[in-house]
């Protein structure tokens, strides 16, 4: 199965192409916008000398990280299985870094750390070695003083912009190639309209009054 990987969560955005034999293209940028999404996506077909109508499934990360990067991901992905029925699967960008971060041979407590604005932060833990990574606290928003209490007890502390507030840290991203690895051999994919961002906030709106006739 040809997968197609795209990882828009953080300011380190990638594209990568899977075969059976492992990663056939790759492609990473900093700093782009999403309209340079289907030109990295080209890219990194043209690497693998591959069509779009090969691709099998596409893989996302859908957060939390940038909004605008995920949002712009998943209607890519929408609008291309409503274009060729591809299969779809969406994962969670904090499982990514932690496993880029196994990759990267980071070994012990760790904790993923990414932005949350506001002060805040998501954050979850996880134990890595060599052979086994597993998480040990579920995703949640936490302050600075909480994240750096965690860094006090001996966790790691990895993330996209994770130096910006704590310099120990080690500036781990997720990766589109570290996507496809985890999605190979899994079968739970969704339908397009089943996709939704990792956002732990409550989404909160003012309804507008009705509308008055004036006379």
């Amino acid at each position: 199965m040809t997968i197609l990987a795209l990882e828009f969560s953080s300011p380190q955005r990638s594209v990568a192409v899977f075969g059976p034999g492992g990663i056939l293209g790759e492609v990473t940028e900093t700093g782009v916008g999403a309209t340079r999404a289907l030109g990295m996506i080209e890219d990194a077909l043209r690497q693998a000398g591959l069509e779009r109508e090969q691709v099998h499934c596409l893989v996302l990360g859908l957060g939390p990280g940038s909004y605008t990067g995920v949002r712009a991901a998943i209607a890519l992905a929408q609008g291309w299985q409503l274009a060729s029925g591809v299969r779809l699967l969406g994962l969670g960008s904090a499982e990514a870094i932690a496993a880029q971060a196994q990759a990267d041979g980071v070994e012990g407590r760790v904790s993923v750390v990414i932005d949350a604005q506001r002060e805040e932060f998501y954050a979850a833990g996880f134990q890595i070695d060599k052979e086994c990574r597993h998480e040990t606290t579920p995703l949640r928003i936490v302050s600075k003083h909480d994240v750096a209490a965690l860094e006090e007890s001996g966790e790691i502390l990895v993330g996209p912009e994770v130096t910006r507030w704590f310099p120990a840290g080690k500036l781990i991203s997720p990766r589109a190639a570290i996507l496809g690895r985890l999605a190979q051999g899994r079968t739970d994919f969704v339908a397009g309209e089943k996709l939704e961002p990792v956002y732990l906030r409550e989404t909160t709106f003012v309804k507008a009054p009705p509308s008055r006739l004036i006379l």
